[in-house]
């Protein structure tokens, strides 16, 4: 790992970086394919879209029969006026635009789908191309291609970051940690990416190099990392052990929700009990989320009979998860939670505390209380839309507003890095021992 050289290399704050990456984000070709794509999205789309009932529900286009463009509805953006400008300005970009490298139609049309969702304003729903919904269906299987890293997008900055760094893995020999944002991709800003776009860049064929500008804390400069990615990795998505000199305090981490989750954590809380385990750490700081079915089935091996999480469509629709108590945690219980906890996480960490099944630990949760929902097209990419609410057994929508800890305290960073000590894991500890019989 190096550090970059040169006086523009030395931002002084995370509020100086941000501002500097978002005006040379504008200045990209990324946006100005936005600015061309996103105008021509209906032109292509018209051409493009199926007859079929998916079609019919994303896009309420009607095409019954032999209407035309000019019969349209005036409430749908496909118009007979729409179509008009758009021919337009695409006759204007074939005569005028010029650029090095000449734009395949193949991109175009895969902007224009993007910048239609995307015009949704909606941060979490995205179209997926067949490469990326691929990357999407195997990272919820468990696998990971690339250099071994969980990666998520930090709120404050609104750029890519490093929450976590798999065993043995090239992200954890190039000397990545734990909150490490990452400010470049081969050169690429990521400030306004999504998670699947930033995931994109940094996975690619076995035995290539990827380049990343890392942003740490308490660095003066950017450390430039070159990894070479690896061959295909299965995703350890939880960790565990018992807790050194304590009374039998096991400690369990759950890095995200995959489908691989559950026989994870139940393979976890088998070892923990063979140990005598009679208190338990579960930590879900940074843990980003995931599959909502992953984390109720974790939660059932948690929590009492009873409700554990109900979601509510826009039409009113609700939908409950239930669990009985076959599986009922009976020890004491402390969870970790910190502002990166989200999504998933939030719905296990909600539920607990709800039922005050377990002490809160940390701080204020990321809070994302919604649900997304990917949705095939016939032709192999797809749509991940934003489709409902969840809310916590008590009724609580934590989206916007995260879930406040029952004992509020900030990770020493400083104490980490000094002294190798993790204090809120020491404040469980002490809860823990004073709860163990």
């Amino acid at each position: 790992m190096e550090k970059s050289e040169g006086v523009d290399n030395r931002p002084q704050t995370m509020e100086e970086i941000t501002r500097e990456n978002l005006e040379r984000r504008k200045r990209s070709r990324y946006f100005w394919n936005g600015a061309f794509t996103g105008a021509l999205c209906m032109s292509l789309l018209l051409t493009s879209i199926y007859a079929g009932r998916m079609a019919y529900q994303f896009f309420k286009v009607r095409a019954a029969g032999a209407e035309t463009a000019e019969n349209l509805e005036t409430d749908t953006v496909v118009s007979s006026e729409t179509l008009k400008k758009i021919k337009l300005i695409e006759e204007a970009i074939d005569t005028y635009y010029f650029y090095d490298e000449k734009v395949s139609t193949s991109n175009i049309q895969e902007g224009i789908y993007k910048g239609m969702v995307n015009a949704l304003g909606d941060p979490y729903s995205e179209y997926y191309s067949k490469e990326e919904l691929e990357d999407v269906v195997n990272s919820n299987k468990g696998i990971s291609y690339g250099i071994g890293a969980y990666i998520s997008i930090n709120k404050q900055s609104n750029m890519a970051m490093i929450n976590g760094v798999m065993e043995g893995s090239p992200a954890l020999e190039a000397g990545l940690r734990e909150g490490d944002i990452i400010y470049e991709v081969d050169g690429e800003a990521t400030q306004g990416m999504s998670l699947t776009q930033v995931v994109s860049l940094v996975k690619g064929r076995e035995g290539t190099t990827v380049s990343l500008k890392i942003y740490r804390e308490g660095e003066g400069e950017f450390l430039d990392v070159d990894i070479v990615r690896s061959r295909q990795i299965e995703t350890t998505t939880v960790e565990s052990g018992i807790v050194e000199d304590t009374d039998q305090i096991g400690y369990l981490r759950i890095r995200e929700f995959d489908s691989v989750t559950v026989d994870q954590y139940t393979e976890a809380m088998a070892e923990l009990t063979e140990y005598g385990m009679k208190g338990m750490i579960l930590d879900l700081r940074s843990n980003p989320g995931g599959d909502l079915l992953a984390v109720v089935e974790v939660a059932k091996k948690i929590l009492p009979k009873g409700l554990i999480v109900y979601t509510e469509d826009k039409n009113g629709n609700r939908k409950e998860y239930t669990g009985d108590d076959t599986w009922e945690l009976d020890v004491p219980l402390v969870v970790l939670v910190n502002e990166y906890s989200a999504s998933a996480s939030e719905i296990l960490a909600g539920a607990i505390q709800d039922y005050n099944k377990g002490t809160l630990i940390g701080t204020t949760t990321y809070g994302k209380g919604i649900v997304q929902q990917i949705h095939r097209l016939n032709d192999g990419t797809a749509l991940k839309l934003t489709i409902s609410a969840y809310y916590t057994p008590s009724g609580k929508n934590i989206h916007g507003v995260g879930i406040k800890p029952d004992i509020e305290l900030e990770y020493d960073y400083e104490a980490s890095v000094n002294e190798g000590t993790d204090n809120q894991v020491e404040k469980a500890i002490e809860i823990l021992e004073g709860k163990i019989k």
